[in-house]
């Protein structure tokens, strides 16, 4: 068991003003923002070290929020229950709050801020530092066993990491144990498990920001690909996004379709469009004007790597002149590098993907405080609520100001 500061156990008590069960980031940005308001809190994380999601987030560059960041891209049963929190801990708030402890904002592309200079190691080390100057303790290799209520207290029991059992008693619970993903860095149902067990309603999860795979007759064509990448526009009925795409051997990755993987269901089929914001029909009428002894694979080429060139030959008359395509072949061209239609068979599953849709219902918290409504002094934040964000920083910022809401309330 690591224990980064000294307990303070008296006959089998550890009694603080809060108990937070997860030190990922929402349970972590809790654990210090009670500390400025002169809180004790204790924390047990399950895994060997806090943090552990945030040092794998973005290679261990950690995109740490996103300027652009509203209500709008998030998915939700409730899409505006987040609203209150961004208001209660904005995203000049989470920029203000790094830049104190030496990590600055470096804006990447759509909004997204990484540490200058910096990597994900620095955001932990901000809070353990934070943690330990506050005396707020984190419990590594703390298996939660039993959280029960006397009265107005919450009584948690948990094995350290020598099997030895620990009881904590206090009046405040927070239960930040994140979603599904990524079992391997100690990913778990624990709080969909016990809001389960207490009534509380869930919104059905599954992966999300995930890679989409093909299989069947597709499946070699997407395969040979891998690698490849490609600036689209992916979009369902819901919505689009402009990002790039990669090629696998499973079948499709990369920004784009992490994006809408958020927004797919089995059985349902995705558009591509290959060359947005410019027509290829209008590009090839142009050229048929100039020299229509230009080959559609020379002009495609200009957009597209050779590799992905020559395979679009597979629905394409690449290897003819421009000037000899015939009008159904225009079509065929058009529809193909714009509407481009994938059926993807499933996805990647919790080991590959970033975060869960669904979780908790919010219907069961209030959005000003997070507080269970049926189970006062109970909070739940971060990732296992039904708040889902975009890629791009939006998930972290979700969870900053998840724990900030919290904090407020201990």
């Amino acid at each position: 068991m690591l224990i980064l500061h000294k307990n303070t156990i008296i006959n089998g008590l550890m009694d603080a003003d809060a108990i937070i069960i997860g030190a990922g980031a929402c349970g972590l940005m809790c654990a210090v923002q009670a500390g400025f308001l002169g809180k004790r809190v204790i924390l047990l994380e399950k895994g060997p070290k806090p943090g552990a999601k945030i040092l794998i987030s973005g290679g261990g560059r950690c995109n740490y929020t996103n300027l652009g960041n509203s209500d709008e891209q998030f998915i939700s049963a409730n899409r505006y229950f987040c609203k209150s929190a961004f208001t209660q801990w904005t995203v000049e708030d989470t920029l203000s709050f790094f830049e104190t402890y030496g990590i600055s904002g470096q804006e990447k592309t759509l909004g997204q801020i990484f540490p200058a200079g910096k990597n994900a190691r620095d955001i932990v080390e901000v809070f353990t530092s934070l943690c330990h100057d506050f005396g707020q303790e984190i419990v590594c290799n703390a298996n939660v066993t039993a959280i029960q209520q006397e009265g107005d207290t919450f009584v948690v029991s948990f094995e350290d990491g020598h099997a030895k059992t620990q009881v904590l008693r206090s009046k405040k619970l927070v239960i930040a144990t994140g979603g599904l993903p990524i079992p391997k860095m100690g990913a778990s149902d624990f709080a969909l498990r016990f809001a389960r067990r207490h009534g509380l309603k869930i919104v059905d999860t599954a992966p999300a920001l995930v890679p989409l795979t093909i299989t069947g007759k597709d499946e070699e064509w997407y395969a040979q690909l891998s690698g490849n990448s490609v600036f689209c526009e992916v979009s369902n009925e819901l919505i689009s996004f402009e990002e790039n795409i990669l090629f696998t051997h499973w079948g499709l990755s990369g920004p784009a379709i992490l994006q809408i993987s958020s927004y797919w269901r089995p059985g349902t089929q995705i558009n591509i469009d290959l060359l947005p914001g410019q027509n290829i029909t209008e590009l090839i009428e142009q050229e048929r004007s100039n020299s229509g002894k230009t080959l559609l694979s020379t002009l495609l080429h200009r957009f597209y790597a050779r590799k992905f060139t020559d395979a679009l030959q597979k629905f394409l008359p690449v290897a003819k002149p421009v000037a000899a395509l015939t009008r159904a072949e225009l079509e065929m061209i058009h529809q193909t590098i714009h509407e481009f239609k994938v059926k993807p068979a499933g996805d990647k599953g919790y080991d590959k993907a970033e975060v869960m849709r669904g979780g908790i219902d919010t219907n069961e918290l209030s959005s000003k405080t997070l507080e269970c409504k049926n189970m006062p002094g109970l909070y739940f934040g971060g990732e296992c609520l039904d708040v889902t964000g975009w890629l791009g920083g939006y998930n972290f910022q979700w969870a900053w100001a998840s724990g900030f809401v919290i904090a407020q309330q201990i």
